[in-house]
């Protein structure tokens, strides 16, 4: 990247780093339970010597269940200064700590051009972020007042997918838990906008269908660590296919 590039980037994250005395405690225990996860060693081991670079545009991270996928998201969103339980950079709420101290041992190293408005939508705890909202008063839906998955379509109208947010950091952790079919296609095209306007996303998500989003990046989290891959060669990919192709292959093993 020569100097031109590298003043107009504006990406909000180019790379996360790892403080000096990083990895050395605090939060939940004394963090050593992070290095028994392959991804979140490797992402940790890569910050301190340089620098875990995002790239522009969409990153999805995909894993199996404890890959460590929410864990990296809560940690880089904690980092970047978004609440742990959901909200954006102006305000949310916190109820209960249970996040890693993965977010205390990192730092942020933004682009010149950077807009610093940021959104952390995590699936399990936005009931609190609602309430947050409701006793601020103001314009907007009632987001207590809808289901699961039409709360999360107006925070991707009112919050994500928004004209009046062009540029920042989208941290999405498992957005697809209440969407329906059609709500995922809703939300893919949602996110080719953000992309077009500029704004950075991390997601992680189970959902072969929010990964299909072209030309975004694919972080395969498991046993070897993090890989990038393509949405073809997903396991996620091939698994739903081989079910939705066959069923009774897997149900005959499963039920009685």
């Amino acid at each position: 990247m020569n100097e031109d590039d590298w003043l107009s980037d504006d990406r909000p994250i180019r790379r996360v780093h790892m403080y000096r005395n990083g990895g050395g405690g605090g939060g939940r225990g004394d963090g050593k339970w992070l290095f028994s996860i392959p991804a979140i060693a490797q992402f940790i081991e890569t910050a301190r010597d340089g620098g875990w670079e995002f790239r522009p545009g969409v990153t999805f991270l995909v894993g199996e269940n404890g890959s460590g996928k929410s864990t990296l998201i809560e940690g880089v969103a904690e980092a970047f200064g978004l609440p742990p339980e959901g909200g954006s950079i102006n305000g949310g709420t916190t109820t209960r700590r249970t996040e890693s101290p993965l977010g205390s041992w990192l730092w942020i190293e933004r682009s010149p051009a950077a807009h610093r408005w940021g959104f952390f939508l995590r699936a399990e705890t936005m009931h609190g972020y609602y309430t947050y909202l409701e006793d601020l008063g103001g314009p907007g839906p009632e987001l207590h007042r809808l289901s699961h998955g039409e709360s999360f379509n107006a925070l991707l109208d009112d919050k994500l997918d928004h004209h009046q947010f062009v540029t920042g950091l989208a941290c999405l952790d498992e957005p697809e838990a209440g969407l329906s079919f059609s709500s995922c296609l809703r939300w893919l095209a949602g996110l080719d906008r953000m992309r077009s306007r500029g704004t950075q996303v991390i997601c992680a998500t189970h959902s072969p269908m929010l990964a299909s989003l072209p030309g975004a990046t694919i972080l395969e989290l498991g046993e070897w660590g993090i890989r990038e891959t393509t949405w073809e060669d997903l396991e996620l990919v091939q698994q739903h296919r081989n079910y939705l192709a066959a069923p009774e292959r897997y149900l005959r093993h499963l039920l009685d």
